[in-house]
């Protein structure tokens, strides 16, 4: 199902199904997906060792065999600090051997200036390589200068082609290579357009198998699509061991690299910076961003205290509750899913006794931070309350918990440290469920209101 040439076999695969042809047609014959065929390279199990010995980096090749788990040797991956302490978090904890990153974000957000950064970090420890197939040498020496980074140790490559890259490499031997980006690289053994999809998936291939073998940490730089996620293959996600994604609100210096997959660490962990005049500066207190900083409660505001990957966040959550002058109200839930703020409603209005069937409801996070847990679920009801009933909550007050379709409120994951965040953070009222309450002891000034029903949790509000 292939074509056959004297350097190369190639083949077509459809993006959607998988199915693969021997030639290329406009529409699937297997799921009749249109414009979905690929070309890709197809390596014999002899002319892969063969390839893999004239580039100098591959190791012998061995039959593999079945092993028992127990007789594996094993030890915990050896970690390498970025000198970047957010960074570090989001990594799992700094970067390990080998491991091949990929970083997602939309144009200028400032993907090249972290690592860039991290680069000049670690120089002086690790050997490193920046290839660049979107700027000249002379645009990332200036941006280097600019941001105050020592240029003595850094390394520069202009090129994008992968086999010219490899080549390289293997004469510098770098421990790490930046590549930005990675729609940007092409190999001769396909005939396709750089940045198209078989062009993509088989240069990220190459770098993947090159980390692999010789314990070199990549970085690939993507570009992201109009829907947010990263441009080319799916299946670039699953090739590399981590996926993390930089974020940042249009006209805001503040910026959250988030971790979407990562084999060496706590999925979903967030790290937070601010770009400035030098560049990307760390955040020490991220839930000091997240929160309004107004010296008096205002009606249709709540604290809740979430959690990003290991570490608990304080966030504000803001409701508008207004007259609707349409048929159908609307609902806008921007933060947070807007499906689940619909079902808050209903339950609202079930249990709670609150009608809000004729008015608009607007729901915000502080920040451009995304809540995805239901930890979200009473600080939203709260807030709701708050903004129709025009009465701001008693000061310094927090609240998580999960609001049930019964209306019961359901204990979230790692209680105690959302507490303990909220007392360091000068919090006198926590509103959470009763079996997140502490079951000895307490938290130094925080008064801590333990509810079972949403009623209950209401009343308590309105105290």
């Amino acid at each position: 199902m292939a074509k056959s040439s004297s350097k190369t076999r190639t083949a077509f695969v459809c993006n959607e199904c998988g199915a693969d042809f021997n030639k290329w047609q406009g529409q699937c014959g297997e799921c009749d997906a249109w414009n979905s065929l690929s070309e890709i390279v197809l390596e014999s199990a002899t002319a892969a060792p063969a390839a893999a010995r004239r580039s100098g980096w591959a190791g012998k090749a061995e039959v593999p065999r079945i092993t028992a788990l127990k007789d594996v040797r094993h030890s915990e991956e050896a970690r390498v600090s970025t000198g970047i302490g957010e960074f570090d978090r989001v990594l799992g904890g700094g970067l390990v051997e080998g491991a091949v990153v990929l970083i997602g974000g939309d144009p200028g957000i400032g993907k090249s200036t972290l690592l860039l950064q991290a680069l000049a970090q670690m120089s002086g420890n690790l050997s490193a390589l920046y290839v660049t197939g979107e700027e000249s040498l002379a645009q990332v020496a200036g941006r280097a200068v600019r941001l105050g980074l020592p240029l003595d140790n850094l390394q520069a490559l202009a090129e994008t082609g992968i086999e010219r890259i490899l080549q390289h490499a293997v004469e510098a031997r770098p421990r790490m290579i930046v590549a930005d980006s990675v729609q940007t690289l092409w190999t001769e053994s396909l005939t396709a357009a750089p940045g198209s999809v078989s062009q993509v998936r088989e240069s990220a291939a190459r770098l993947v198998r090159y980390a692999k073998e010789t314990g070199t940490a990549v970085f690939l730089v993507g570009h992201v699509t109009k829907e947010g996620g990263i441009a080319g293959p799916r299946v670039l996600e699953h090739m590399v061991d981590a996926v993390l994604y930089f974020e940042g609100e249009s006209g805001s210096r503040f910026r959250l690299l988030r971790a979407f997959k990562n084999r060496f660490g706590a999925v979903n962990e967030l790290g937070v910076f601010a770009m400035g005049d030098k560049g990307l500066k760390e955040v020490p207190n991220p839930s000091a961003i997240f929160l309004s900083g107004s010296n008096s409660q205002q009606p249709g505001s709540c604290v809740l205290v979430t959690r990003e990957g290991t570490r608990p966040l304080m966030v504000e959550v803001q409701a508008l509750v207004d007259s609707s002058p349409l048929s159908n109200p609307r609902r806008v839930a921007v933060g947070l899913e807007q499906n689940r703020l619909a079902m808050l409603l209903a339950v609202l209005h079930r249990h709670g006794g609150i009608v809000v069937g004729d008015q608009d409801v607007f729901v915000n996070v502080v920040g451009g931070i995304r809540v995805q847990e239901t930890a979200a679920d009473l600080p939203v009801l709260l807030a709701v309350l708050s903004s129709l009933r025009d009465k701001p909550l008693a000061d310094k007050t927090v609240a998580f918990g999960e609001v049930g379709l019964s209306g019961e409120i359901r204990p979230v994951p790692n209680g105690e440290e959302r507490l303990r965040e909220a007392a360091t953070h000068g919090f006198k009222r926590a509103i959470v469920p009763k079996g997140n309450a502490p079951k000895s002891g307490s938290y130094k000034g925080l008064e801590i209101i333990a509810v079972e029903r949403l009623s209950q949790a209401l009343e308590a509000a309105a105290d």
